[in-house]
């Protein structure tokens, strides 16, 4: 069964809020937006396997470690996902980056695929989906879908903030998915906003409306 992780480390919490306050302007929500993910990722690969290996210091032989097992793999779900990359990308720069489009339907509110482009070698590494909020869940759980059936066998899911309804549906499609929040609130409205949120993550990254 999947488990939810919520990070209440002092820094995260502190800068998501200045990320909820809606005074906060594009630079500054942006840069946020980045340091947080770079502290999401030095916690969610907390459990990534070492093994050792000797290297030769400036005085002496060290017994050390490095990382072992699969590669990693990032998929931001476009468009607001792409706010979270750089910053993961800080902590694991050889990882790859794959990308999903995907649009919730403003009618049925349920996800549509337009655009999807992965590594080669997804099947062999570890993969984040990142994606800001998690609100009804559609996206996600549609997005985890996609890269199961291309082969993806670890998956992790990464976001700023997640709704209860939104966590009860990708673990009701994917009970062996674990996700990763620095917060989960209240609920969502009858706009499917979660509350109280911090509004829309990709008009607020890139100043559209």
């Amino acid at each position: 069964m999947g488990n939810l992780y919520v990070f209440d480390h002092p820094l995260i919490q502190h800068k998501l809020t200045h990320i909820r306050d809606k005074r906060t302007g594009t630079k500054e929500f942006r840069e946020l937006v980045d340091e947080v993910a770079a502290l999401m990722a030095y916690e969610i690969t907390r459990d990534m396997p070492l093994r050792e290996v000797e290297v030769e210091t400036p005085v002496a032989t060290a017994k050390c470690k490095v990382l072992a097992g699969k590669k990693i793999g990032l998929v931001p779900i476009l468009r607001a996902g792409l706010g979270m990359v750089d910053g993961i990308l800080k902590l694991i720069p050889t990882a790859k980056v794959g990308h999903l489009g995907m649009y919730r339907d403003p009618e049925t509110l349920e996800p549509v695929m337009y655009y999807s482009k992965m590594p080669s070698d997804i099947g062999e590494r570890d993969l984040i989906v990142i994606d800001p909020m998690l609100a009804t869940g559609g996206s996600a759980a549609a997005a985890i879908t996609e890269l199961k059936k291309m082969g993806a066998r670890n998956i992790k899911l990464m976001c700023l903030i997640a709704a209860p309804e939104g966590v009860k549906r990708v673990h009701a499609e994917h009970d062996d998915i674990d996700i990763y929040a620095a917060a989960v609130d209240e609920r969502l409205n009858e706009k499917s906003y979660i509350v109280p949120g911090l509004g829309d993550a990709g008009d607020r990254l890139f100043g559209t409306k």
